[in-house]
C-alpha cells in the first residue's frame, strides 16, 4: 500500500510539473484573447479531451510500441530523460513560446487541437513521462497512471476556465516564478530517468 501511495505521489508530481497548468494558463489566455466566453470554454474542453486521449493511447499501447520498434527500456529512459531535462532547462531559462494569438474567427478549429492539445498539453515531454511510468508497471499501477493523468486534465480544465481571474489576481511575475520551479522539477525528473536507464543497462539496480 505504501509503495502504491509513493508511486501515485511520484506520478502526480511528474505530470503536474510536465503539464504545468499554471504556466500553460498564460498561454491559454494569450491564445484566446478577445474570444467570447463560449468559444473559450469550447476550446478548453476540446483541447483537454484530445490531450487526454493522446496520452491514454500511449499509456495503453506503450509496451507494444516498444516491441514494434524494438525499443529497449534503458534506451527509452535515457533518451526520454535527456528530452525531459532539456524541456525543464528551457523552462528555467524562461524561453517564451512563439505561439501568437488568433482572431475569434475559427479560433476553436485553429488552436484547440494545435498548439493547445499538441504540443502544449500532450507534447513529447508528457508522452515520454507517461510511457516511463508504465514501461514496466503492473496493471494496477497503469490504472493509477491513467486516473492521475485524468485528474491532471481536470485540473488543467478548471485552471484554464478560471484563467482570467487567476492571472489578474496573482500576476504574471508569480506565475513566471512557479514556471521556473516546475522547470527545475522537470529537469530533476529527466536526470533521474537517465540515471535509472544507466543502472538498468549495467544491471546496477539492487532489489
Amino acid at each position: 500500500m505504501d509503495n502504491l501511495l509513493t508511486f501515485s505521489i511520484t506520478v502526480f508530481t511528474g505530470f503536474f510539473a510536465i503539464t504545468n497548468p499554471i504556466s500553460n494558463m498564460t498561454v491559454f489566455v494569450s491564445l484566446t484573447q478577445g474570444a467570447r466566453k463560449e468559444t473559450k470554454n469550447a476550446i478548453n474542453k476540446k483541447a483537454n479531451f484530445i490531450a487526454f486521449i493522446i496520452v491514454l493511447v500511449f499509456i495503453l499501447l506503450g509496451k507494444y510500441i516498444f516491441e514494434l520498434f524494438n525499443i529497449s527500456i534503458p534506451a527509452f529512459k535515457i533518451t526520454g530523460g535527456i528530452l525531459i531535462f532539456f524541456i525543464g532547462f528551457e523552462m528555467l531559462q524562461s524561453k517564451q513560446s512563439n505561439v501568437k494569438s488568433l482572431n475569434d474567427v475559427n479560433i476553436e478549429e485553429d488552436i484547440a487541437v494545435s498548439p493547445l492539445a499538441i504540443p502544449i498539453l500532450a507534447g513529447p515531454g508528457t508522452i515520454v513521462t507517461a510511457m516511463n511510468f508504465v514501461s514496466n508497471a503492473a496493471p494496477l499501477q497503469m490504472i493509477l497512471v491513467i486516473l492521475i493523468f485524468g485528474s491532471m486534465s481536470l485540473i488543467t480544465y478548471f485552471t484554464f476556465k478560471l484563467s482570467d481571474h487567476i492571472v489578474s489576481f496573482v500576476g504574471y511575475n508569480v506565475i513566471s516564478v512557479i514556471g521556473k520551479i516546475m522547470g527545475l522539477i522537470i529537469a530533476i525528473i529527466g536526470t533521474g530517468m537517465i540515471i535509472q536507464g544507466i543502472k538498468i543497462s549495467f544491471d546496477l539496480i539492487s532489489n
